[in-house]
């Protein structure tokens, strides 16, 4: 599953002491992003100059590329409280009218996975993010009650890795919309640079090289990598990651030089191998390598396409040149002839 792989953008349960040490605390320290980050020191100066809340947030984007990060620099940028929670953990319209009154004034609640909100709970979260306002029923049938509940001004910081799934009236009561985007080798380095300065690893540049280049644009992979680059470098080495120490341990794990692991070359080999290429359904691809086909459109497709490996069409998923070229399999397809009209 996606969950144990070593290049998986998605954090593991025991990583949540790693992730914290070495996330950045202000829009300083966040290496990358450039017009996001701007966007937001822009809105966190105008807030707080008028002494007000922020606009509500939607953050999109693959996983591992620092949505949860920004939403606690927002906080600490803005010296307010910051409540966590994801959409899955909202069962019920009471949990989220419980979580909403306790907020203060200005004070940030960061929901992720926003897409996966219930019916009852998304329709009840409208009138908060609109009228600052929450509507409880009391008691049931001729004898019930309603009882307008007014609320602080606070802010929703919603995360999401499918905001197409996002109905329009949630998606329309966002004030504002930023989407992530992978990291390139630059900011990568710098990345695992920093990282390893807090983690008291010793590296030079050619280990900085190679364990950016294959961390998939994306810092979460690159602190993974960089972790277990650092047991190998300890065990097998002198504890000093250099290129080859690096190259030596990430070949150990079968992350290739462009950060593919044995997952990714099944989808393209199976797009190539056993449908000629394509285009195949996403649910096809998804049962021949016994995978979930979410977990192949959330986790392995971007960076599949970032690459340039796959595109999508209206009649499936196609491998391109690049792709051949990579497992060094033959391209042998005829382009297409023009139609005559």
């Amino acid at each position: 599953m996606a969950e144990e792989r070593v290049v998986s953008p998605r954090a593991a349960a025991e990583e949540r002491t790693h992730e914290t040490s070495l996330r950045p605390r202000s829009l300083e320290e966040f290496i990358g992003q450039t017009k996001t980050k701007e966007n937001i020191r822009i809105l966190l100066e105008a807030a707080t100059s008028r002494g007000d809340a922020l606009d509500h947030v939607l953050l999109y984007g693959p996983p591992g590329l620092g949505k949860t990060t920004l939403a606690h620099i927002v906080a600490l940028e803005m010296g307010v409280k910051i409540t966590v929670t994801s959409g899955p953990a909202l069962e019920r319209a009471g949990d989220l009218a419980a979580i909403i009154t306790n907020l203060g004034q200005r004070d940030i609640l960061f929901i992720d996975e926003v897409h996966r909100l219930s019916r009852p709970v998304e329709e009840r979260l409208y009138p908060a993010m609109e009228d600052y306002a929450l509507d409880i029923v009391i008691g049931k049938g001729p004898s019930a009650k309603t009882i307008h509940l007014p609320l602080l001004r606070f802010t929703i910081i919603g995360a999401t890795t499918r905001i197409a799934l996002l109905t329009a009236p949630l998606r329309d009561r966002f004030g504002v919309v930023h989407r992530l985007d992978f990291y390139d080798q630059a900011e990568m380095g710098r990345i695992v640079e920093r990282s390893a300065l807090l983690l008291g690893v010793e590296i030079d540049g050619g280990g900085v090289e190679e364990v950016s280049r294959r961390a998939r644009g994306t810092p979460r992979v690159a602190n993974r990598l960089l972790r277990r680059v650092r047991d190998y470098a300890q065990v097998r080495a002198d504890g000093v990651i250099t290129q080859e120490v690096a190259r030596q341990a990430l070949s150990m794990l079968e992350i290739d030089a462009l950060g593919l692991d044995d997952i990714d070359r099944r989808v393209i080999e199976t797009i190539i191998v056993k449908f000629g290429g394509g285009p195949v359904g996403l649910d096809t691809i998804a049962a021949s390598i016994c995978e979930e086909a979410d977990t192949i459109m959330d986790v392995y497709e971007p960076y599949l396409l970032q690459l340039g490996f796959i595109d999508r069409t209206p009649r499936g998923r196609v491998a391109t040149k690049l792709a051949y070229g990579h497992l060094g399999i033959p391209y042998d397809k005829e382009p297409p002839q023009p139609r005559l009209l």
